[in-house]
């Protein structure tokens, strides 16, 4: 199959594309479309992912019935038989790719849960001990499981570039300290949620990112949730602190991009065929054991 890189939805209005995402104004309504375009080290690569945007919005659509108790979503509908009758026309770019939402106020703050030591967290412990201003004990290697989990805000880069973790305290000056508590609460009950099923699965959820809204009825969540472009999700039987952990993720890719020694600027390199498969591969494999589901590409 063919990769999808970008949509094109006639005179519908696109109001941006993301690294990901094609981002669409439908009425009072948005249309997220999530393309099968790949990113790593900050740069959109020239190859896609053939089907990821579907995997992606299946995943999503998964957590987001399993969370809905504790937090409503901004989905209206995944089905684009009940998209308006403008979309009709696009059913092909948009078949499970697609969902129609809420508008909503999103807050400017990655809300990121973390229950174990990896990434920027594990960098910033070794430099001082500590993420987002949180003191850890001592000891602690990478993907050493913390004792119990913690609530990382980092700022969204809006020029492509990393968001930075930031502390509590900072996080309260963005947003006002009630907004603040209750993004906290949100984000760690979601984390609780999530790792407790993942752990059914034989998986570890590391960390994860959720990005958060207001709509006139309060608090939603949006975005996508708990996929592997946005968590770490690790095989649990395999898990061993002290390095890097086998993941469910684009971690094929990262590999790659650093044997070919690509110095990360601009234009990032296409991949191998067998380097993209093998990222479609594990991207199935996660919305397989977490769903419990075949997903037909």
């Amino acid at each position: 199959m063919t990769a999808l890189l970008t949509t094109n939805l006639g005179d519908i209005p696109l109001l941006g594309r993301g690294k990901v995402r094609d981002l669409y104004a439908i009425d009072d309504a948005l249309l997220l479309v999530a393309t099968d375009r790949i990113s790593a080290f900050d740069h959109v690569l020239a190859t896609g992912i053939p089907g990821k945007g579907k995997i992606l919005t299946q995943i999503s659509l998964f957590w987001f019935d399993l969370l809905a108790d504790i937090v409503p979503n901004h989905l209206i509908t995944a089905k684009v038989d009940e998209f308006p009758q403008a979309l009709h026309p696009y059913a092909d770019q948009l078949e499970g790719r697609s969902m129609l939402v809420k508008r909503a106020a999103m807050f400017p703050v990655e809300c990121v849960a973390r229950g174990y030591l990896a990434g920027s967290g594990w960098k910033e412990y070794r430099s001082s001990g500590a993420v987002c201003s949180i003191p850890l004990p001592d000891g602690l290697l990478d993907g050493s499981r913390l004792p119990e989990p913690v609530f990382t805000p980092a700022t969204k880069s809006q020029d492509g570039e990393h968001d930075e973790n930031i502390s509590f305290a900072a996080t309260e000056k963005v947003l006002g300290a009630e907004d603040a508590a209750e993004l906290r609460r949100l984000t760690l009950a979601l984390y609780a949620r999530a790792a407790e099923h993942a752990e059914s699965c034989g998986l570890i959820l590391a960390d994860t990112k959720f990005e958060f809204g207001r709509t006139a009825e309060g608090i939603i969540l949006a975005d996508e949730v708990l996929t592997p472009d946005s968590s770490r999700f690790w095989e649990a039987a395999s898990w061993h602190p002290g390095g890097a952990q086998p993941s469910f993720d684009k971690q094929f890719v990262r590999d790659y991009l650093e044997d070919i020694q690509w110095n990360k600027q601009a234009p990032a390199p296409p991949l191998p065929d067998d380097v993209a498969e093998r990222t479609q591969s594990k991207y199935l494999e996660a919305f397989r054991r977490l769903t419990g589901l075949h997903l037909s590409l």
